[in-house]
């Protein structure tokens, strides 16, 4: 259970919801491990297939509280809500600022700034904590080339200028990725990122991690009312979710990258866990992608302290955090939207 920005989240599976009064009240088999007073939430979200009562979901309704389900895994399954439901008016602003590009540019800047500052995180940990099995020389001239695009994006109000600086910015930092992994390096060597198909084991890795975490920044999105669809960096094409490719990029090098990083490095994955098809592409055995999966739910369910809220969440539940902040900004509730930046 975690309370965040008038929002509920309850992350245990086997916890069921029931009214009490004017309040909701969490419990776990026939124990009670929580009650809370309705008025102080906008949203309920809640991971876990055993629901709530329609009484619960009735008075929401009444209070104007929308309540999402989601599965354990993060897939989003329904959301309830009444017929006032302000989300119709965020979409529609969230409209707007998909046409005006000098709107785009305040938001697209911090999302790329995230997306910089975190890959330059991943690369200064590894020269923190192996600085005798690397290049340093080679990471260090990375990080400062990082920064220097970072300044770069906080001085234009241009989106067009910003896609070309980040995708500078990401061949600078795949471009050191090899130096990253420390063990498994004759079956795991990165020779530069490839897809549709991946071409190697750690393609096939990367490419699904970020298959995964789109889905739940898609997730994230709905639950607060915004349209996946239509994105501010990402352009409008049928059946792309633009908007969530945008919310991803500032996690991709803490959530993906990183843990792709550590399963190699700590053994935990090896080649026999890979197949190449008759297309050539590679994937994942039935096995691997099983280990994979669990080792995912394993690293969702981790607390840390999120930077600009300063409280401790699960890593799973940040990009729907990051969502609702987005919307928060969209509403003008917020000056701006704070990208998460890892420390």
């Amino acid at each position: 259970m975690k309370k965040l920005l008038n929002t509920l989240y309850i992350t245990n599976e086997n916890a069921y919801l029931s009214l009490k009064g004017e309040t909701v009240v969490v419990e776990i088999g026939e124990t009670k491990i929580g009650q809370f007073p309705l008025l102080n939430f906008e949203e309920i979200v809640c991971f876990s297939y055993r629901g709530a009562t329609p009484q619960l979901l009735g008075k929401c309704a009444m209070m104007g509280i929308g309540v999402s389900f989601y599965s354990p895994f993060g897939k989003f399954l329904f959301r309830v809500s009444n017929n006032e439901n302000g989300n119709v008016l965020l979409r529609r602003k969230q409209y707007r600022i998909a046409d005006d590009d000098k709107q785009c540019s305040s938001i697209v800047k911090n999302f790329i700034v995230g997306k910089i500052y975190n890959s330059r995180w991943v690369l200064d940990r590894t020269l923190r904590d192996h600085s005798l099995r690397v290049d340093g020389e080679k990471i260090r001239k990375a990080k400062s080339l990082l920064d220097k695009r970072i300044k770069q994006i906080m001085e234009t109000d241009s989106v067009e200028v910003i896609r070309g600086l980040e995708g500078e910015a990401a061949q600078v930092y795949f471009d050191c990725f090899d130096e990253l992994i420390l063990n498994q390096k004759k079956d795991f060597r990165f020779q530069g990122r490839n897809r549709r198909p991946p071409e190697d084991n750690i393609n096939a890795m990367l490419s699904f991690g970020y298959s995964l975490l789109s889905n739940e920044c898609v997730n994230g999105l709905q639950s607060v009312g915004l349209d996946p669809f239509v994105g501010f960096l990402h352009k409008d094409r049928p059946g792309r979710k633009s908007l969530a490719l945008d919310l991803m990029e500032e996690l991709r090098p803490l959530l993906v990258d990183r843990f792709v990083l550590t399963l190699i490095n700590n053994r935990q994955i090896k080649s026999e866990d890979f197949v190449r098809s008759e297309s050539n592409s590679v994937e994942f055995t039935e096995k691997g992608r099983k280990l994979f999966l669990t080792e995912w739910q394993n690293h969702k369910k981790e607390e840390i302290t999120h930077p600009y809220l300063k409280e401790k969440i699960q890593w799973g539940i940040v990009p729907y955090v990051q969502a609702l902040l987005l919307a928060r900004f969209i509403r003008d509730d917020i000056d701006g939207y704070p990208p998460f930046l890892w420390r």
